[in-house]
């Protein structure tokens, strides 16, 4: 390290400790923090010189390494039922996790075969359409193709059986109970 840079040390270190402290609300997360932010001051030595606003290019880099650790803690944090206890930030909260819930997967297999059963009462031409688009994902104009109709009447078929198909799950007590909100 050299001089210039013990100078920089000196003068920063107790700035920078304590926006460290502040990010993480956390006296050892902030120690490590900071030992980071100081390796990246190290490492790019050579432009300590060419910097005009030094305390805010370490502010900057301070608020660079805390974010990137706390986008990894995020990331790694994805998949756990729990969010990290070493960063006490309120935003970690709303983090969503990705996993249905086992009373969640039932409740979509539920709806899901309700939905398919409606389905399968429609009539030929307004289910094949739903199925042609919705399942077997073909673009308005391959429906047309496969149907030997025009577009217009493609469109015209899939409102018509997406009206007819609410219209006999919400006319069914069990089904409307399914998918209406309590």
């Amino acid at each position: 390290m050299t001089i210039q840079l013990e100078t920089v040390y000196e003068e920063y270190n107790r700035y920078i400790y304590h926006l460290c402290l502040k990010l993480t609300r956390n006296k050892a997360e902030a120690e490590d923090l900071m030992q980071e932010v100081w390796v990246k001051v190290v490492r790019y030595e050579s432009y300590v010189a060419q910097v005009d606003h030094l305390k805010a290019w370490l502010t900057t880099i301070c608020m660079n390494t805390f974010r990137d650790r706390y986008r990894k803690n995020v990331r790694r944090s994805k998949y756990m039922m729990n969010q990290p206890d070493t960063l006490d930030v309120p935003i970690l909260d709303l983090v969503p996790n990705n996993e249905l819930t086992t009373e969640e997967l039932i409740e979509k297999e539920d709806v899901a075969s309700l939905v398919q059963s409606k389905i399968n009462e429609l009539d030929g031409i307004y289910r094949n359409t739903l199925l042609y688009f919705y399942v077997n994902q073909y673009s308005l104009v391959e429906i047309a193709e496969i149907m030997k109709v025009s577009i217009g009447t493609v469109k015209s078929r899939l409102f018509r059986a997406k009206q007819r198909l609410k219209e006999m799950m919400l006319n069914d007590v069990t089904t409307a109970s399914a998918i209406l909100p309590a």
